[in-house]
């Protein structure tokens, strides 16, 4: 899949599918690559990996038909042009809740290389690009998404404004924050979260752009999301899967054979008496 055939996917309203990746180990994309996945989702907000380890998994990842998306540490159109420079394909701005957010966002994914003030007059309507040019930014964009982070009651409440700016392609709902914001920590079972998760998705769908979340805790809220009507799913992490995975087999280990296991910090040395 290519960063266009992922934008047109998350239009039409089809389910894609992708998981958080954490690790650089340079076998990693090509096993991710066997595992069914449509895209992968890099995040540089909260995960410390470095510009030039970013570019190397973009550039893999997008090699082995796996679309990057990167969430940037803040809305600015500027850290925007910098993953895509190194090779993503879709880019995420974190707490979206401004109108300008989004249309600077806009202008650093559909409008680039446009600069300065005449992309402004561009974002503001006061100008409609002519032949060649316009043509060819939509090529040199063609196959980057602007998606934006809804994770706050603000955001909610302003989604209406920013869905209408023009080539947004996804929401992308952060479920910590979100719950957070609701004054429910965590509780994503609770009906105040429930609605909030579906007047997301309808204002979403309806406005023909791709709706989804990352999540990490349990499969049945991804399910039960996903029967509302989100179609961008981001499952997990790959440092949660390896960790759950071990932590379950290790444990049917130890149980099978007897072994208990020793607490951290325990010291297995004979006690003196």
């Amino acid at each position: 899949m290519t960063g266009k055939e992922l934008k047109k996917a998350l239009r039409n309203g089809n389910r894609v599918y992708g998981t958080c990746v954490v690790s650089t180990a340079p076998q990693w994309p090509a096993m991710i690559a066997g595992t069914g996945l449509d895209f992968v989702f890099i995040d540089t907000e909260h995960i410390p990996i470095d510009r030039t380890e970013l570019s190397w998994m973009c550039q893999n990842f997008a090699a082995r038909g796996l679309p990057p998306v990167v969430r940037i540490p803040k809305p600015d159109p500027y850290l925007a042009c910098m993953v895509l420079d190194g090779g993503a394909q879709g880019v995420v701005a974190p707490y979206m809740e401004r109108v300008d957010q989004v249309h600077d966002l806009r202008g650093a994914t559909k409008l680039r290389p446009l600069k300065g003030d005449r992309l402004d007059r561009v974002l503001r309507g006061k100008e409609i690009l002519g032949e060649p040019l316009d043509s060819y930014i939509g090529n040199f964009n063609s196959n980057n998404l602007c998606l934006v982070n809804i994770e706050s009651v603000d955001a909610i409440e302003a989604l209406d404004d920013l869905l209408a700016v023009p080539d947004l392609d996804g929401l992308l709902v952060g479920p910590h924050d979100l719950s957070i914001s609701l004054d429910i920590p965590e509780d994503y079972r609770n009906p105040r979260f429930t609605e909030a998760m579906k007047t997301i998705i309808e204002k979403g769908r309806s406005a023909g752009v791709g709706v989804g979340f990352h999540y990490s805790f349990g499969i049945q809220e991804v399910i039960d999301w996903a029967r509302m009507g989100a179609n961008f799913i981001i499952y997990s992490t790959d440092f949660f899967l390896v960790r759950d995975a071990l932590l379950r087999d290790v444990s049917l280990l130890r149980e099978t054979f007897g072994d208990a296991r020793k607490l951290e910090g325990e010291d297995d040395s004979p006690t003196a008496i």
